[in-house]
């Protein structure tokens, strides 16, 4: 596994519960600035084998970024029950709910 892959998997695993990161701001703290695209390929294809707390991911608007009417449907129920307040666009408030890791992923 690349190291960038296992920066991502790490950091995504630190994000507690009621708190959310970006793709963006999950790809710029592994070491890649322009990678929020491979964060979401990671997302995919990773999240069942490692636990990841997919839900806890978003876009840097605060959306979720699942196309499907069912996946973003269970995102926003996963996001609720730990306590975060959607607003009726369905978007996180990041100034409230951002997690800002105290360490970088140097692995």
């Amino acid at each position: 596994m690349k190291p960038f892959t296992l920066k991502v998997i790490r950091l995504i695993q630190s994000i507690p519960e009621g708190r959310v990161m970006t793709y963006g701001q999950i790809a710029r703290r592994a070491g890649s600035p322009r990678g929020a695209r491979q964060v979401v390929q990671i997302l995919h294809s990773l999240s069942g084998k490692h636990r990841l707390p997919w839900h806890r991911v978003v876009n840097a608007k605060g959306e979720i970024a699942i196309p499907d009417e069912a996946g973003r449907k269970t995102q926003m129920r996963l996001l609720r029950q730990e306590g975060i307040v959607l607003d009726g666009s369905g978007r996180v408030d990041l100034a409230r709910y951002l997690h800002e890791p105290e360490w970088e992923a140097d692995i």
